[in-house]
């Protein structure tokens, strides 16, 4: 495993469903690395998901990350519901088809992959990395509009 990775996540949506956006901000020693997309329709746990699973599809080799995430959906999903999930047939507790499957399915092999110490961090409460990616989230939105509008145009 290569050294510690410090990844901050946040998925943002305009309505919801409606049009979404996502970022996340990789640091690593003194570097740092920004990403962030759009959805035309969307979730905000959608984007919460693509969050985290584009910040570790990012990283070149097996790392040990310590990923920052105000979302309990995100949190509670892969540190708790995905074995009984799995061990349900994908249902939940009160059997209904767990949403989202193949974005947790792509988040659980990823993950397998690194040695991730998951941290949850209130959202809008004052911390700056994640006020950083919020922010890049809900621009992701307004950029993928505005270049939606200008195609149809």
């Amino acid at each position: 495993m290569e050294g510690g990775v410090e990844i901050h996540t946040d998925g943002a949506c305009s309505g919801n469903p409606g049009p979404g956006g996502w970022a996340a901000l990789m640091r690593w020693n003194d570097r740092e690395k920004e990403l962030s997309g759009w959805a035309a329709h969307t979730t905000n746990n959608v984007m919460e998901l693509i969050a985290v699973i584009s910040a570790l599809e990012a990283l070149k080799r097996p790392c040990s990350v310590d990923l920052y995430t105000d979302s309990r959906y995100v949190l509670d999903g892969i540190t708790k519901w995905i074995t009984g999930w799995r061990r349900n047939g994908w249902k939940t507790s009160t059997k209904q088809p767990v949403k989202n499957v193949e974005l947790w399915l792509r988040l659980e092999s990823l993950a397998a992959q690194h040695r991730i110490t998951w941290h949850w961090v209130k959202g809008h409460a004052g911390d700056p990395y994640n006020e950083r990616v919020d922010r890049a989230a809900r621009a992701a939105i307004s950029i993928g509009i505005s270049k939606k509008l200008h195609v149809l145009i």
